[in-house]
């Protein structure tokens, strides 16, 4: 993209000459003044890039560098029925904040546009694109409708409360949108602003995906400027952690900025001049606020200066007050406006607040940067471009500790940066291990205090927070301090460099008790594993045993018997010959299918004690191979207990054994493409345990595995793309390791021509349920059921059905249901017609009662859930609120007691009652329900009156969260009293209002 874009904006000089220099930073000339510091700025720009795929959530790619990180959040979207998977996890969290996510993006997208040959120069250009690709591709994912968008994955205070690495995560992930009925303007703008960047970005290298990108911008923008709102007000989980502070105008005026240098259309220019002109102003003057800077919140900083640059070459105006207001801002950060300026340490750093403070310093530097590569005032050129350089060398390392502070780099970085994957504990715990066991490089952490003072601690997380947005102006900068003084800097070679990986397999073991004729075993296999962290659900050992005694006694292993005594989800196995000629036999401890992994105390190891009873008078333990080292009391390491994971030894050493080679490579590999597979088939290999698949799409890889522990000798690719070539190698698979590849095969999947013919579908709806029907269609394999509510996207309810019907009994009453039939064989599927069904329960009694509700705000996951009520009386008679009973119906999520109160209520909170009562069995979406009841102090009702509000709340004793998303009662999108007829009212054992689950 090297100077092309810049020619196609052209950007000029204003002829005032009040500013001047192009939109590209090649204009800037390194000052007299500016110091370089001893800083290799190739390196540090290497490392701060490497810091992003160290965050990447999803299936990684082939081409991953982080060996300490695998696939993880691979059912995020789930709950919704969206593919929410990839994007950045935050910080050293795992919540996929949409906000900040799209706002760091949206910097290292301008940092490319205005620095791609300092990128270049080190060697860095395709590693950041790669970078804000994967970003890209997850909003891409994300935007699912025009006007929908799904802003976050996962709940804050629930990820918080759980301390281990994003690949086993355990707690649910909830999905959260925005949409036409619930918008946030400031979200889908400031993802705009990132789409339509990038799409700058990739203009020249990708104009196909260049143009995706700016299609997504569009409609995004589009959403935002249409639908007004702030999106926490809609996600209202992020409100805790990244509240829109400064609501949506800085952001509608930061994505038009962007939309309107991607496509030159003025209509962008014009809605970004048109929220500016709403920008709140400060201080009771008409100017916009200049004491703060460019952030995940603030956007105004940084679009001052881009519709500075743009209104200038357009000779309009509203170019002045950008200018002015952008230079007060700059101004404030270095010799101070109006009598203020920002405050500064003792060691020169720009100190704004003790939350992130370098990440402060480092977006002023960038846009100082930014700024000062376009302003043509000498004094203002120098001033803005030495403070950004002081600012990025303090954090390298120029500061009173000599110190950096970025995870990886330089003298002294930080060793305990708040990031759970990098800590990679076993134990959900911040304090083991002690240590770290990888380093994150690249990651800038939050800062010393206003004293230059920095604790280098795991749980100082204001000090040590690592995040997305932390280093994405720092990136920015250094692409430019790279251009500045690393005309001779080199990025590190083989980077990074292997990590020595610790014990992530073994079993700790002592000696229970033993006698004459016995040994009893205590033994817990640990899945520590870091490298990256893996579910252990298929994990054993074997114990081995010397039984030379017992044949020499003239007995054989049928007198040896092994019984278990305690186990937590282990099978074990009774002696099994090794080496007969040696008397070598195991005994298997198999854990299959249970979940070990390093997620916490229980979960990270499982303990099974066995008795092995021997003849009397010929048994003899300490001649086996696994009783050494043991002793009574604690469990001990033992590396004589080897450790299996789905039957391949992953640690310990196994008695002396013929060792076993690493089978030859498969021969006689075909493969047979079909509709939209390939069938691949193979020889045995000699000692091969299993084997496994992998693909590319280019002939000679790299390769990708697409099966592993495949026990036959075929396999099958299936949802292949027809009229395109794959490429396939086998490999063979054992305890010794892995074979060289096959010879490489390929096959090209063809369509065939004929679909099924019509199929005609009906259906009547129940109580609960829809009976569907349909007529046969001719050529068809199976049917699938497909399903939509209220006109979303249709999934699959029923699939491979050969029979002519289907009852979905996952229905709701009251819901109203599309569904389709499509007739499947192997050419395609031919679609029916649609039917519109809504079930519904036998009718209730009409009364004279009418129940509102809303919810009182606390969300998907919470400790109390909040619902909130007013009753109206639409008969003609008063009713004695004391025969009145409300039902409001929920999922218990558990088996703990749940308590009760009522916090506020007209017609007194002393006069509201509520019991918990089990729906047996349960219905749909309820297992219980809490049902509300007064006492004769309530009174009465008149004809036409309203009970007024009635705030209730419930939590389990325990405080553990309710998933309210699964509640039949609940309701998030109800936050004003509307009649909701999934709560039931009663006047003595008459049911008046509502329909049961």
């Amino acid at each position: 993209m090297k100077g092309s874009w810049w020619r196609r904006v052209a950007i000029v000089t204003l002829s005032a000459g009040l500013l001047a220099g192009s939109f590209s930073m090649n204009t800037g000339l390194r000052q007299a003044d500016a110091a370089a510091g001893d800083h290799n700025y190739a390196e540090a720009l290497q490392k701060a890039i490497y810091f992003y795929e160290a965050q990447r959530s999803g299936p990684l790619p082939a081409n991953n560098r982080v060996e300490w990180r695998g696939d993880s959040g691979m059912q995020d979207g789930a709950d919704v029925g969206v593919d929410l998977t990839g994007g950045w996890y935050d910080a050293g969290d795992h919540v996929k904040f949409g906000f900040p996510m799209a706002a760091s993006a949206t910097m290292l997208a301008w940092s490319v546009v205005e620095y791609a040959d300092g990128y270049e120069q080190a060697g860095q250009l395709e590693e950041i694109k790669d970078n804000i690709r994967w970003a890209t591709d997850y909003f891409m994912k994300a935007h699912t409708k025009p006007n929908e968008l799904w802003g976050q994955v996962g709940a804050g205070n629930t990820d918080h409360a759980w301390w281990g690495p994003a690949e086993v995560m355990q707690m649910n992930r909830p999905s959260f949108k925005i949409d036409a009925s619930c918008p946030g303007s400031d979200l889908a703008a400031e993802t705009a602003a990132a789409l339509a960047a990038s799409s700058i970005v990739f203009a020249d290298s990708d104009p196909v995906y260049s143009a995706k990108l700016l299609q997504h911008a569009k409609e995004l923008y589009n959403f935002a400027d249409t639908y007004r709102g702030k999106y926490t007000d809609c996600i209202t989980d992020a409100a805790a952690f990244y509240n829109s502070w400064t609501g949506y105008e800085d952001e509608l005026a930061w994505g038009g900025a962007w939309l309107y240098l991607a496509t030159n259309d003025n209509a962008y220019l014009s809605k970004a001049l048109s929220a500016a002109d709403r920008w709140s102003t400060s201080g009771g003057s008409a100017n916009w606020p200049y004491t703060w800077t460019q952030g995940w919140d603030s956007k105004h900083y940084g679009a001052q200066i881009l519709l500075a640059r743009i209104t200038s070459n357009l000779n309009m105006p509203e170019a002045t007050k950008f200018i002015q207001s952008t230079e007060r801002n700059l101004d404030y950060w270095t010799v101070g406006t109006n009598g203020g300026r920002v405050k500064y340490t003792p060691g020169g750093l720009a100190w704004l607040d003790q939350w992130g403070s370098l990440r402060y310093a480092a977006n002023a530097a960038f846009i100082s940067f930014v700024y000062s590569d376009w302003v043509s005032d000498p004094v203002k050129k120098s001033r803005y471009q030495n403070f950004a350089t002081s600012q990025i060398n303090y954090i390298l390392g120029d500061n009173p500790r000599q110190s950096s502070y970025v995870v990886g780099y330089g003298q002294n970085s930080p060793q305990h940066p708040h990031h759970r994957t990098a800590h990679s504990s076993w134990m959900n715990n911040e304090d083991i291990p002690a240590n770290h066991r990888h380093i994150l490089y690249g990651a800038m952490v939050g800062g010393p205090n206003a004293s230059d003072q920095y604790t280098d601690d795991i749980g100082d997380y204001v000090s040590n927070e690592v995040a997305t947005d932390y280093n994405a102006g720092f990136t920015g900068a250094l692409a430019k301090m790279n251009l500045l003084y690393g005309q001779n800097h080199q990025p590190l070679a083989n980077f990074p460099a292997p990590e020595v990986k610790g014990d992530e397999y073994f079993v700790e073991a002592a000696v229970r008790s033993s006698g004459s004729n016995y040994t009893e075993i205590r033994a817990l296999l640990n899945n520590r594993s870091g490298w990256p962290a893996r579910m252990g659900d298929q994990l054993s050992f074997k114990y081995f045993l010397d039984l030379s005694e017992v044949y020499a006694a003239g007995r054989t292993v049928s007198d040896v018997q092994v019984t278990v005594s305690s186990s937590e989800g282990a099978t074990v196995s009774q002696p099994v010959v090794v080496d007969a000629a040696k008397r070598i036999y195991a005994i298997t401890a198999n854990f299959s299918n249970t979940k070990i992994y390093p997620g916490g105390e229980g979960n990270y190891r499982k303990e099974v004690q066995f008795r092995i009873t021997g003849p009397q008078g010929a048994w003899n333990p300490a001649n086996d191979p696994s009783y050494q080292n043991l002793t009574t009391g604690n469990p001990v390491k033992s590396n004589y207990i080897p450790v299996y994971d789905a039957g391949v030894k992953v640690s310990g050493q196994e008695p002396g054994v013929t060792p076993v080679a690493v089978p030859a490579a498969p021969a006689g590999v075909q493969a047979v493409a079909g509709n939209s597979q390939v069938a691949l088939n193979w020889s045995a290999s000699a000692g091969a345990v299993s084997y496994t698949v992998k693909r590319a799409e280019v002939s000679g890889g790299p390769y990708t595995t697409v099966a592993a522990g495949v026990n036959g000798l075929t396999y099958t690719n299936t949802g292949l793309t027809n009229g395109k070539t794959y490429y396939y190698v086998v490999t063979a698979v054992n305890s010794a390791g892995e074979s060289p590849a096959s010879v490489q095969v390929s096959g090209m999947p063809q369509a065939a021509t004929t679909v099924p013919g019509a199929v005609t579908l009906s259906g009547t709806a129940g109580n609960n349920q829809n009976m569907l029907s349909w007529t046969a269609a001719s050529g068809a394999s199976s049917y699938t059921v497909q399903r939509a509510v209220a006109g979303g996207t249709y999934t699959d309810v029923a699939t491979g059905l050969a029979v002519l019907n289907y009852n979905d009994t996952t229905a709701l009453n009251g819901t109203s249901y599309s569904y389709r039939v499509a007739a499947v064989n192997a050419s395609g599927q031919t679609l029916s017609n649609v039917v519109m069904l809504t079930p519904s329960g036998p009718p209730v009694s009409t009364g004279t009662l009418e129940v509102q509700y809303r919810s009182g705000g606390s969300g998907n996951s919470s400790n109390a859930v909040t619902p909130q009520f007013n009753l109206k009386n639409t008969g003609t008679q008063a009713i004695d609120l004391s025969t009145v009973k409300i039902r409001y119906y929920f999922t218990k999520d558990g088996t703990e007691e749940l308590s009760f109160w009522c916090d506020y209520a007209q017609v007194g909170s002393a006069n509201v009652q509520g019991m918990f009562v089990a729906v047996n069995p349960a219905k749909g979406t309820a297992d219980t329900y809490v049902e509300i009841s007064f006492t004769s102090g309530a009174g009465s009702l008149a004809a036409g009156a309203e009970t007024g509000v009635i705030q209730t709340r419930f939590s389990k004793n325990n405080w553990s969260a309710f998933d309210q998303s699964n509640d039949y009662s609940y309701d998030a999108s109800k936050t004003a009293f509307a009649a909701w007829n999934k709560v039931t009212a009663y006047q003595g054992n008459t049911q008046v209002w509502g329909l049961e689950p």
